[in-house]
Protein backbone atom coordinates (compact mmCIF):
# COMPACT_ATOMS: atom_id res chain seq x y z
CA UNK A 1 0.00 0.00 0.00
CA UNK A 2 1.00 3.71 -0.91
CA UNK A 3 2.29 5.76 2.05
CA UNK A 4 3.74 8.93 1.09
CA UNK A 5 5.39 9.77 4.06
CA UNK A 6 7.75 6.39 4.03
CA UNK A 7 7.92 7.18 0.01
CA UNK A 8 9.65 10.89 1.05
CA UNK A 9 12.29 8.49 3.27
CA UNK A 10 13.26 6.90 0.02
CA UNK A 11 14.54 11.12 -0.96
CA UNK A 12 17.36 12.07 0.76
CA UNK A 13 16.09 16.07 0.00
CA UNK A 14 12.92 15.23 1.24
CA UNK A 15 14.24 13.26 4.16
CA UNK A 16 16.38 16.49 4.60
CA UNK A 17 13.72 18.60 4.48
CA UNK A 18 11.25 17.07 6.89
CA UNK A 19 14.25 17.64 9.33
CA UNK A 20 14.77 21.05 9.12
CA UNK A 21 12.67 24.15 10.02
CA UNK A 22 12.87 26.01 6.88
CA UNK A 23 10.19 24.53 4.41
CA UNK A 24 11.24 23.43 1.22
CA UNK A 25 8.31 22.41 -1.00
CA UNK A 26 9.06 21.24 -4.44
CA UNK A 27 6.51 21.39 -7.08
CA UNK A 28 8.85 22.02 -10.43
CA UNK A 29 8.78 18.29 -11.22
CA UNK A 30 8.37 18.72 -14.67
CA UNK A 31 11.49 20.35 -15.14
CA UNK A 32 12.87 17.46 -13.08
CA UNK A 33 12.32 15.38 -10.59
CA UNK A 34 14.22 14.73 -7.13
CA UNK A 35 16.30 11.36 -6.84
CA UNK A 36 15.48 8.64 -4.41
CA UNK A 37 19.01 6.84 -2.69
CA UNK A 38 18.70 3.90 -4.79
CA UNK A 39 19.44 6.41 -7.61
CA UNK A 40 21.54 8.32 -6.31
CA UNK A 41 23.56 4.33 -5.07
CA UNK A 42 23.58 3.21 -8.42
CA UNK A 43 25.54 6.14 -9.59
CA UNK A 44 27.94 6.21 -6.83
CA UNK A 45 28.16 2.16 -6.80
CA UNK A 46 29.59 2.31 -10.46
CA UNK A 47 32.43 4.76 -9.58
CA UNK A 48 33.73 3.52 -6.75
CA UNK A 49 33.12 -0.58 -7.70
CA UNK A 50 34.00 -0.08 -11.37
CA UNK A 51 34.72 2.95 -12.92
CA UNK A 52 35.99 1.17 -16.40
CA UNK A 53 34.48 1.60 -19.88
CA UNK A 54 31.98 -0.84 -21.56
CA UNK A 55 32.24 -3.11 -24.60
CA UNK A 56 36.06 -2.30 -24.95
CA UNK A 57 37.83 -4.35 -22.35
CA UNK A 58 39.00 -7.82 -22.36
CA UNK A 59 38.77 -8.38 -18.39
CA UNK A 60 36.41 -9.22 -15.71
CA UNK A 61 35.63 -5.38 -14.59
CA UNK A 62 34.85 -4.65 -18.42
CA UNK A 63 32.43 -7.66 -19.11
CA UNK A 64 30.77 -7.10 -15.96
CA UNK A 65 29.91 -3.45 -16.24
CA UNK A 66 29.12 -4.26 -20.01
CA UNK A 67 26.33 -7.10 -18.82
CA UNK A 68 24.92 -4.35 -16.34
CA UNK A 69 24.17 -1.39 -19.17
CA UNK A 70 22.53 -4.06 -21.40
CA UNK A 71 20.68 -5.25 -18.86
CA UNK A 72 19.38 -1.88 -18.08
CA UNK A 73 18.54 -1.90 -22.03
CA UNK A 74 16.63 -4.82 -21.60
CA UNK A 75 14.70 -3.18 -18.47
CA UNK A 76 14.15 -0.41 -20.23
CA UNK A 77 12.33 -2.50 -23.01
CA UNK A 78 10.06 -3.99 -20.53
CA UNK A 79 8.78 -0.82 -19.35
CA UNK A 80 7.75 0.64 -22.29
CA UNK A 81 6.97 -2.79 -24.14
CA UNK A 82 9.46 -2.71 -26.47
CA UNK A 83 11.93 -4.98 -28.07
CA UNK A 84 15.60 -4.87 -26.81
CA UNK A 85 17.36 -4.10 -30.10
CA UNK A 86 14.86 -0.94 -30.41
CA UNK A 87 16.09 0.89 -27.64
CA UNK A 88 18.63 3.54 -28.19
CA UNK A 89 20.42 5.25 -25.38
CA UNK A 90 20.99 8.93 -25.97
CA UNK A 91 21.73 12.00 -24.17
CA UNK A 92 18.17 13.15 -23.39
CA UNK A 93 14.46 13.23 -24.77
CA UNK A 94 16.39 16.73 -26.74
CA UNK A 95 19.35 14.78 -28.09
CA UNK A 96 16.33 11.79 -29.50
CA UNK A 97 14.22 13.98 -30.73
CA UNK A 98 16.93 15.40 -33.10
CA UNK A 99 18.54 12.20 -33.54
CA UNK A 100 15.62 11.81 -35.39
CA UNK A 101 14.92 15.02 -36.49
CA UNK A 102 18.02 14.70 -38.85
CA UNK A 103 18.10 10.99 -39.42
CA UNK A 104 14.77 10.65 -40.51
CA UNK A 105 13.68 14.12 -41.97
CA UNK A 106 16.81 14.68 -43.89
CA UNK A 107 16.97 11.29 -45.41
CA UNK A 108 13.22 10.94 -46.47
CA UNK A 109 11.50 14.62 -46.64
CA UNK A 110 11.05 15.87 -49.68
CA UNK A 111 10.06 19.23 -50.84
CA UNK A 112 6.57 20.14 -50.34
CA UNK A 113 5.91 17.38 -48.21
CA UNK A 114 4.08 18.03 -44.72
CA UNK A 115 5.56 18.06 -41.19
CA UNK A 116 2.55 18.45 -38.80
CA UNK A 117 2.64 19.21 -35.19
CA UNK A 118 0.63 21.27 -32.62
CA UNK A 119 1.06 24.68 -31.26
CA UNK A 120 1.75 23.48 -27.82
CA UNK A 121 4.97 21.40 -28.84
CA UNK A 122 8.46 22.13 -26.88
CA UNK A 123 11.17 23.90 -28.41
CA UNK A 124 13.12 20.22 -28.72
CA UNK A 125 10.26 18.85 -30.25
CA UNK A 126 9.21 21.14 -32.84
CA UNK A 127 12.52 23.40 -33.66
CA UNK A 128 15.13 20.34 -35.00
CA UNK A 129 11.77 20.04 -37.77
CA UNK A 130 11.88 23.90 -38.89
CA UNK A 131 15.43 23.19 -39.51
CA UNK A 132 14.35 20.10 -41.95
CA UNK A 133 11.53 21.70 -43.52
CA UNK A 134 13.55 25.15 -44.16
CA UNK A 135 16.53 22.65 -46.09
CA UNK A 136 13.89 20.41 -48.01
CA UNK A 137 11.81 22.92 -48.72
CA UNK A 138 8.84 21.29 -46.74
CA UNK A 139 6.42 23.35 -44.61
CA UNK A 140 5.19 23.39 -41.16
CA UNK A 141 1.46 22.89 -39.72
CA UNK A 142 -0.29 22.81 -36.76
CA UNK A 143 -3.69 21.00 -35.75
CA UNK A 144 -5.47 23.45 -34.39
CA UNK A 145 -5.84 23.35 -30.89
CA UNK A 146 -9.22 23.76 -28.59
CA UNK A 147 -9.82 26.98 -26.67
CA UNK A 148 -8.26 26.07 -23.86
CA UNK A 149 -5.29 24.59 -25.94
CA UNK A 150 -6.09 20.49 -26.29
CA UNK A 151 -5.56 18.28 -29.02
CA UNK A 152 -9.16 16.43 -30.12
CA UNK A 153 -9.24 13.47 -32.59
CA UNK A 154 -11.93 16.22 -35.00
CA UNK A 155 -9.57 18.59 -35.29
CA UNK A 156 -6.69 15.62 -35.75
CA UNK A 157 -8.50 14.20 -38.80
CA UNK A 158 -9.11 17.60 -40.31
CA UNK A 159 -5.73 18.50 -40.24
CA UNK A 160 -4.59 15.13 -41.76
CA UNK A 161 -3.99 14.95 -45.33
CA UNK A 162 -1.99 13.00 -48.19
CA UNK A 163 1.32 15.24 -48.31
CA UNK A 164 2.00 15.07 -44.06
CA UNK A 165 4.86 12.51 -44.31
CA UNK A 166 5.74 12.53 -40.36
CA UNK A 167 3.63 13.78 -37.28
CA UNK A 168 5.21 14.91 -34.04
CA UNK A 169 3.28 15.67 -31.22
CA UNK A 170 4.14 15.56 -27.12
CA UNK A 171 1.84 12.43 -25.34
CA UNK A 172 1.11 15.39 -22.90
CA UNK A 173 1.68 19.08 -23.14
CA UNK A 174 4.56 20.08 -20.29
CA UNK A 175 2.49 23.60 -20.34
CA UNK A 176 -1.27 22.75 -20.02
CA UNK A 177 -0.79 18.75 -19.01
CA UNK A 178 -3.38 17.47 -21.46
CA UNK A 179 -2.45 13.89 -22.27
CA UNK A 180 -2.89 13.31 -26.17
CA UNK A 181 -5.21 10.42 -27.39
CA UNK A 182 -2.06 8.68 -29.10
CA UNK A 183 -2.99 5.71 -29.98
CA UNK A 184 -6.28 6.65 -31.98
CA UNK A 185 -3.90 10.03 -33.35
CA UNK A 186 -1.47 7.18 -34.68
CA UNK A 187 -3.87 5.06 -36.27
CA UNK A 188 -5.62 7.69 -38.06
CA UNK A 189 -1.62 9.17 -39.19
CA UNK A 190 -0.99 5.60 -40.71
CA UNK A 191 -3.76 5.54 -43.01
CA UNK A 192 -2.20 8.39 -44.54
CA UNK A 193 1.52 6.81 -44.62
CA UNK A 194 3.01 9.20 -42.06
CA UNK A 195 5.05 7.94 -39.33
CA UNK A 196 4.59 9.60 -35.24
CA UNK A 197 7.29 10.71 -33.63
CA UNK A 198 6.01 11.49 -29.75
CA UNK A 199 8.00 13.36 -27.21
CA UNK A 200 7.46 11.43 -23.93
CA UNK A 201 9.09 13.46 -21.35
CA UNK A 202 6.08 14.24 -19.70
CA UNK A 203 4.38 11.15 -19.88
CA UNK A 204 6.63 8.24 -19.60
CA UNK A 205 6.94 8.71 -15.90
CA UNK A 206 3.89 9.33 -15.03
CA UNK A 207 1.48 6.48 -17.16
CA UNK A 208 2.46 2.92 -18.26
CA UNK A 209 3.79 3.29 -22.16
CA UNK A 210 2.76 0.69 -24.21
CA UNK A 211 4.40 1.65 -27.75
CA UNK A 212 3.32 -1.90 -29.37
CA UNK A 213 -0.30 -1.26 -28.43
CA UNK A 214 -0.29 2.15 -29.33
CA UNK A 215 1.77 1.70 -32.59
CA UNK A 216 3.99 4.86 -32.62
CA UNK A 217 6.80 5.04 -34.89
CA UNK A 218 9.50 7.10 -32.34
CA UNK A 219 9.80 8.12 -28.73
CA UNK A 220 11.93 9.83 -26.96
CA UNK A 221 12.33 10.36 -22.99
CA UNK A 222 14.66 11.23 -20.52
CA UNK A 223 16.04 9.63 -17.17
CA UNK A 224 15.89 12.95 -14.83
CA UNK A 225 11.96 13.40 -15.77
CA UNK A 226 11.55 10.21 -14.30
CA UNK A 227 13.58 9.85 -11.12
CA UNK A 228 17.06 8.95 -12.73
CA UNK A 229 20.09 10.99 -13.26
CA UNK A 230 20.24 13.88 -15.80
CA UNK A 231 22.78 13.26 -19.12
CA UNK A 232 20.43 10.50 -20.47
CA UNK A 233 17.78 9.47 -22.24
CA UNK A 234 15.92 7.12 -24.65
CA UNK A 235 14.92 6.98 -28.45
CA UNK A 236 12.63 3.95 -29.19
CA UNK A 237 12.42 3.04 -32.53
CA UNK A 238 10.69 0.56 -34.69
CA UNK A 239 13.28 -1.36 -35.66
CA UNK A 240 12.94 -1.35 -39.55
CA UNK A 241 12.72 2.52 -39.47
CA UNK A 242 16.31 2.40 -37.00
CA UNK A 243 17.62 0.30 -39.55
CA UNK A 244 16.48 2.78 -42.69
CA UNK A 245 18.16 5.99 -40.89
CA UNK A 246 21.62 7.59 -40.25
CA UNK A 247 23.10 8.15 -37.31
CA UNK A 248 24.13 11.97 -37.29
CA UNK A 249 27.16 11.77 -35.69
CA UNK A 250 29.55 8.62 -35.80
CA UNK A 251 32.65 7.30 -33.54
CA UNK A 252 34.10 4.64 -32.08
CA UNK A 253 31.27 1.83 -30.75
CA UNK A 254 28.91 2.77 -33.91
CA UNK A 255 31.15 1.03 -36.70
CA UNK A 256 31.96 -2.63 -37.44
CA UNK A 257 34.52 -1.44 -39.81
CA UNK A 258 35.86 1.37 -41.46
CA UNK A 259 38.83 1.61 -44.19
CA UNK A 260 40.90 4.54 -45.40
CA UNK A 261 39.08 4.97 -48.52
CA UNK A 262 35.92 6.02 -46.22
CA UNK A 263 33.99 2.92 -46.47
CA UNK A 264 32.26 2.43 -43.44
CA UNK A 265 29.54 -0.37 -42.29
CA UNK A 266 27.62 0.93 -39.41
CA UNK A 267 26.73 -1.89 -36.37
CA UNK A 268 22.97 -3.00 -36.34
CA UNK A 269 20.80 -0.46 -34.21
CA UNK A 270 20.72 0.26 -31.58
CA UNK A 271 24.37 0.41 -31.39
CA UNK A 272 24.98 2.24 -34.86
CA UNK A 273 23.61 5.59 -32.41
CA UNK A 274 25.91 5.04 -29.58
CA UNK A 275 29.34 6.32 -30.62
CA UNK A 276 31.68 7.25 -28.08
CA UNK A 277 31.53 6.83 -24.52
CA UNK A 278 28.69 6.88 -23.34
CA UNK A 279 26.96 8.17 -19.52
CA UNK A 280 27.48 5.18 -18.02
CA UNK A 281 26.80 6.06 -14.75
CA UNK A 282 23.64 7.40 -15.77
CA UNK A 283 22.18 4.76 -17.63
CA UNK A 284 22.70 2.40 -14.65
CA UNK A 285 21.11 5.14 -13.44
CA UNK A 286 18.37 5.00 -15.18
CA UNK A 287 17.97 1.20 -14.41
CA UNK A 288 17.33 1.78 -10.61
CA UNK A 289 15.19 4.44 -11.15
CA UNK A 290 12.58 2.05 -13.28
CA UNK A 291 12.77 -0.27 -10.70
CA UNK A 292 11.90 2.37 -8.21
CA UNK A 293 8.80 3.34 -10.51
CA UNK A 294 7.93 -0.09 -10.91
CA UNK A 295 8.46 -1.22 -7.29
CA UNK A 296 5.13 1.58 -6.60
CA UNK A 297 3.58 0.65 -9.38
CA UNK A 298 1.50 2.89 -11.70
CA UNK A 299 -1.82 2.85 -10.09
CA UNK A 300 -0.95 4.18 -7.12
CA UNK A 301 1.12 6.76 -9.08
CA UNK A 302 -1.54 8.16 -11.15
CA UNK A 303 -4.01 7.84 -8.30
CA UNK A 304 -1.64 9.65 -5.76
CA UNK A 305 -1.36 12.52 -7.99
CA UNK A 306 -4.77 12.60 -9.38
CA UNK A 307 -6.23 13.41 -6.02
CA UNK A 308 -3.76 15.98 -5.59
CA UNK A 309 -4.43 17.82 -8.33
CA UNK A 310 -8.09 17.64 -7.96
CA UNK A 311 -7.64 19.01 -4.45
CA UNK A 312 -5.57 21.97 -5.75
CA UNK A 313 -7.45 22.60 -8.52
CA UNK A 314 -10.54 22.47 -6.52
CA UNK A 315 -9.73 25.37 -4.00
CA UNK A 316 -7.30 27.53 -6.76
CA UNK A 317 -10.79 27.61 -8.52
CA UNK A 318 -12.37 30.16 -5.68
CA UNK A 319 -9.87 32.62 -5.96
CA UNK A 320 -10.93 35.27 -8.42
CA UNK A 321 -7.70 36.76 -8.62
CA UNK A 322 -6.38 33.58 -10.08
CA UNK A 323 -6.05 32.27 -13.84
CA UNK A 324 -6.41 28.64 -14.64
CA UNK A 325 -5.24 27.84 -17.83
CA UNK A 326 -5.66 24.14 -17.69
CA UNK A 327 -8.35 23.40 -14.79
CA UNK A 328 -9.50 20.24 -17.15
CA UNK A 329 -6.24 18.42 -17.94
CA UNK A 330 -5.83 15.09 -16.25
CA UNK A 331 -2.16 15.01 -15.62
CA UNK A 332 0.03 16.67 -12.31
CA UNK A 333 0.17 19.40 -14.21
CA UNK A 334 -1.29 23.16 -13.22
CA UNK A 335 -0.41 26.00 -15.05
CA UNK A 336 -1.91 29.82 -13.95
CA UNK A 337 -1.48 33.04 -13.60
CA UNK A 338 -2.23 35.33 -10.32
CA UNK A 339 -3.85 38.19 -12.18
CA UNK A 340 -1.85 41.32 -12.83
CA UNK A 341 1.34 40.05 -11.11
CA UNK A 342 4.14 39.37 -13.58
CA UNK A 343 5.10 35.40 -13.40
CA UNK A 344 8.56 35.33 -12.38
CA UNK A 345 7.80 37.95 -9.70
CA UNK A 346 5.30 35.60 -8.45
CA UNK A 347 7.56 32.86 -8.37
CA UNK A 348 9.79 34.61 -6.45
CA UNK A 349 7.23 35.34 -3.75
CA UNK A 350 6.49 31.96 -3.93
CA UNK A 351 9.98 31.09 -3.35
CA UNK A 352 10.13 33.26 -0.22
CA UNK A 353 7.25 30.53 1.40
CA UNK A 354 9.78 27.78 0.16
CA UNK A 355 7.91 26.90 -2.50
CA UNK A 356 9.47 25.95 -5.66
CA UNK A 357 7.76 26.51 -9.05
CA UNK A 358 8.65 26.96 -12.86
CA UNK A 359 7.97 30.43 -13.89
CA UNK A 360 8.38 31.48 -17.71
CA UNK A 361 7.40 30.02 -21.31
CA UNK A 362 8.42 26.62 -20.50
CA UNK A 363 10.37 26.34 -23.72
CA UNK A 364 6.82 26.10 -25.71
CA UNK A 365 6.71 29.90 -26.97
CA UNK A 366 4.30 29.39 -29.58
CA UNK A 367 1.32 28.01 -27.43
CA UNK A 368 1.75 31.93 -25.78
CA UNK A 369 -0.02 33.01 -28.53
CA UNK A 370 -2.49 30.87 -28.15
CA UNK A 371 -2.98 31.24 -24.66
CA UNK A 372 -2.61 35.18 -25.17
CA UNK A 373 -0.03 35.47 -22.25
CA UNK A 374 3.97 35.96 -21.99
CA UNK A 375 4.23 33.47 -19.47
CA UNK A 376 2.80 31.39 -16.87
CA UNK A 377 3.60 29.70 -13.40
CA UNK A 378 3.52 25.60 -13.68
CA UNK A 379 3.27 23.66 -10.76
CA UNK A 380 4.01 19.86 -11.34
CA UNK A 381 3.37 16.98 -9.20
CA UNK A 382 4.91 14.51 -8.50
CA UNK A 383 3.91 11.41 -5.80
CA UNK A 384 5.81 12.35 -3.30
CA UNK A 385 4.11 15.54 -2.81
CA UNK A 386 1.66 15.98 0.19
CA UNK A 387 -1.94 17.42 0.67
CA UNK A 388 -0.28 19.54 3.20
CA UNK A 389 2.44 21.03 0.13
CA UNK A 390 -0.85 21.63 -1.72
CA UNK A 391 -2.26 23.48 1.14
CA UNK A 392 0.38 25.54 1.57
CA UNK A 393 1.02 27.05 -2.00
CA UNK A 394 -3.12 27.27 -1.57
CA UNK A 395 -2.49 29.56 0.73
CA UNK A 396 0.60 31.89 -0.23
CA UNK A 397 -1.42 31.94 -3.54
CA UNK A 398 -4.76 33.17 -1.60
CA UNK A 399 -2.51 36.16 -0.28
CA UNK A 400 -0.50 37.03 -3.38
CA UNK A 401 -0.70 40.24 -4.49
CA UNK A 402 1.24 42.68 -6.45
CA UNK A 403 2.46 44.98 -3.47
CA UNK A 404 4.59 42.10 -1.43
CA UNK A 405 6.05 40.76 -4.49
CA UNK A 406 7.22 44.67 -4.74
CA UNK A 407 8.19 44.37 -1.43
CA UNK A 408 10.14 41.45 -2.03
CA UNK A 409 12.29 41.74 -4.72
CA UNK A 410 13.02 45.67 -3.90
Amino acid sequence: MFEVNKVRQDFPLLKKAGESSKPLIYLDNAATTLKPQSVIDAVTRYYTDYSVNIHRGDYDLSYQVSDYYEKTRKTVASFIQADVNEVVFTAGASASLNLVAYGYGEKYIQENDVILSTESEHASSILPWFRVASQKKASIEYVPLTEDGQITIENFKHAMHAKVKVVVIAHISNVLGYVVPIKELTEIAHSFGAIVIVDGAQSVPHIQTRVKDWDIDFLAFSAHKMYGPTGVGVLYGKYQLLDSIEPYYLGGGSNARFDRCGNITLKNPPYKFEAGTPAIEAVLGLKAAIEYIESIGFDAIEKVEHELRTYLINHLKEFKHIKLYNPDATSGIVTLNAIGIPSQDAAIYLNSKGIMVRAGNHCAKILLDVLKTPDTIRISLSFYNTKEECDAIIEALREITLEKCIDLIF
